[in-house]
């Protein structure tokens, strides 16, 4: 009689056993971890990103957002007014992010304030100022190599002796990147004069290209785009032109040379690894954005190679190849540059 009973009860549980063996996994809930957690980051830019300062930043983490490695949301044109507090103090509470980059120098008393009510998120903004315990690092654009390279070549293509610069404000990060301009200028022409315009603004390119027209109108054959603007001068004029922060040969090819580019991947891909790694502590980030570390670079060529003398190409390239191994030192000079030098 037992048999009998535990028969079809042995015949039940095989066929159980069978089709949970065969039953598709289960579909994980939303509360189920179903990998690694992305690291939550935050761009907050006083202008927008248009702007190349900034701009350079936001394509490096879209650029990490785009390889899987963050999630990536950001705020443009915040300006100057007070909003930068407002905006960092609402995405911190509200967002809670793991990183916050951005651009300070007029908001450096905000950036601060607010890291330091957060102390459990990094804050990492370009600034000229130093580093703060226990959790705001520091950048900025080291780009004074490059730019001494883009002189030597000014210096060798102008056929009137006569330089244009038009930058932003007279503060010690232009101040070096334009002195190094005009040491590498003078170093393959010491005739040259460059003639030096600050705007005193970030981001005007109508303001830029109106002083970069009245270089024009005083003898310059040669400009130097320290501000967004400028190249578009030049296009009109048919004048040789050097961008800066970024490629910017696209605005006007047969025109552009080259520029100084700034490169935040080393630094953004840096900073990912200390947060990720809890070690993220309070630094000045400056060797990321210098050459010798890919922070910094002289922008290819492009079309206008085979226009320009092959001597002075040989001649720049062999500096840069100096200054990548450290044998040669651009000076970082950030007093205020003469009107004309």
């Amino acid at each position: 009689m037992l048999k009998k009973l535990f028969a079809p009860l042995a015949i039940l549980v095989v066929l159980s056993l069978i089709f949970t063996a065969c039953a598709p996994a289960a579909t994980p809930t939303p509360t189920q971890e179903s990998g690694p957690k992305k690291l939550k980051v935050f761009g907050a830019f006083a202008t927008p990103i248009e702007e190349p300062w900034d701009g350079v930043i936001h394509q490096a983490l879209l650029k990490a957002k785009d390889a899987g490695k963050i999630e990536y949301n950001y705020t443009e044109n915040i300006g100057y007014s007070g909003d930068m507090e407002r905006v960092l103090r609402e995405v911190a509470e509200q967002q809670k992010p793991d990183l916050i980059m951005g651009d300070a120098f007029g908001n450096e008393e905000a950036v601060r304030r607010v890291a330091a009510d957060f102390p459990q998120i990094a804050f990492a903004f370009g600034s000229g100022f130093g580093p703060t315990e226990p959790n705001v690092a520091v950048f900025d654009n080291w780009i004074h190599e490059p730019a001494y390279l883009l002189g030597m070549l000014a210096g060798g293509l102008t056929k009137s002796n006569k330089i244009g610069v038009v930058g932003g404000y007279p503060v010690p990060e232009v101040n070096r990147i334009v002195n190094a301009f005009i040491q590498g200028a003078k170093f393959v022409n010491p005739d040259a004069q460059v003639m030096v315009t600050f705007i005193n603004s970030w981001f005007d390119p109508a303001q830029a290209k109106e002083a970069a027209l009245a270089q024009i109108d005083g003898g310059a054959d040669v400009l130097f785009a320290e501000r967004f603007g400028v190249i578009e001068a030049a296009a009109e004029k048919g004048l040789w032109t050097f961008g800066n922060m970024s490629d910017q040969n696209s605005l006007a090819p047969d025109l552009v040379v080259s520029s100084a580019v700034w490169n935040m991947d080393p630094t953004v891909e840096y900073l990912i690894k200390q947060v990720e790694a809890g070690t993220f502590t309070a630094q000045d980030l400056k060797d990321f954005s210098m050459m010798g570390k890919g922070g910094a670079s002289l922008a290819p060529f492009h079309g206008t190679e085979s226009k320009l003398p092959a001597d002075l190409v040989a001649k720049v390239n062999a500096r840069m190849i100096e200054i990548k191994k450290g044998v040669f030192r651009v000076d970082i000079d950030e007093a205020a540059p003469q009107a004309v030098n």
